[in-house]
C-alpha cells in the first residue's frame, strides 16, 4: 500500500507540473483551441471521477474492462462480471466458430469429390455408349486419322 501512495502522489505532482505548464503557455492561443482545451480537461475529469468510482465497486463488477496482472508478469483483460454466464457455456461459445468451419471445409471436400465423380462418370458414358471402341482410343492410326480427317467431329 505504500509504494501505490506514495507513486499516486508523484504521478499527481508530475501531473500538476504539467498542468501549471500548459496553463502558462495557454494565454498564447486563440479562443477556439481555449474553449476545446477547457470541454477536453472537463471530459477527463468526467472520466477520472468514473474511475475512481468505480474502484469503490466489487472487485467482480471491476474486471469489466481491467487489466489482471499474474504472478509470473503476465497481463489479462478481465472477462467481466461472473455468474451471468457459465463457464461451459463461454466455452461452447468459443468453440462455435471453429465447430463451423470445420462443418464448412468438410461439406466443400465432400462436394468437391461428388462433382469430380460425377464428371468421370459422364466420361465413361459417352466412352461406352460412343460408337467407336474405347481401344481406338489409344490406336495410333486413330490419332492420324483425325488428324488428317478435318470433316471428323471432335468430342
Amino acid at each position: 500500500m505504500t509504494t501505490s501512495i506514495s507513486t499516486e502522489s508523484v504521478a499527481d505532482r508530475f501531473g500538476r507540473k504539467i498542468a501549471a505548464r500548459l496553463s502558462a503557455g495557454q494565454a498564447d492561443l486563440p479562443y477556439v483551441v481555449t474553449e476545446r482545451l477547457r470541454a477536453s480537461r472537463e471530459q477527463a475529469l468526467s472520466m477520472r471521477k468514473r474511475a475512481v468510482s468505480t474502484v469503490a465497486r466489487p472487485a467482480q463488477e471491476a474486471t469489466l474492462h481491467s487489466v489482471q496482472m499474474g504472478a509470473d508478469g503476465s497481463a489479462t483483460l478481465g472477462t467481466g462480471p461472473s455468474g451471468w454466464m457459465p463457464q461451459w457455456l463461454r466455452h461452447a461459445l468459443t468453440a462455435l466458430p471453429i465447430a463451423a468451419m470445420v462443418a464448412g471445409i468438410a461439406f466443400i471436400g465432400v462436394q468437391q469429390d461428388a462433382s469430380s465423380t460425377l464428371e468421370v462418370a459422364e466420361l465413361d458414358t459417352e466412352l461406352l455408349t460412343d460408337a467407336l471402341p474405347p481401344d481406338a482410343y489409344t490406336d495410333p492410326g486413330f490419332i492420324q486419322f483425325l488428324q488428317s480427317n478435318p470433316s471428323t467431329p471432335a468430342h
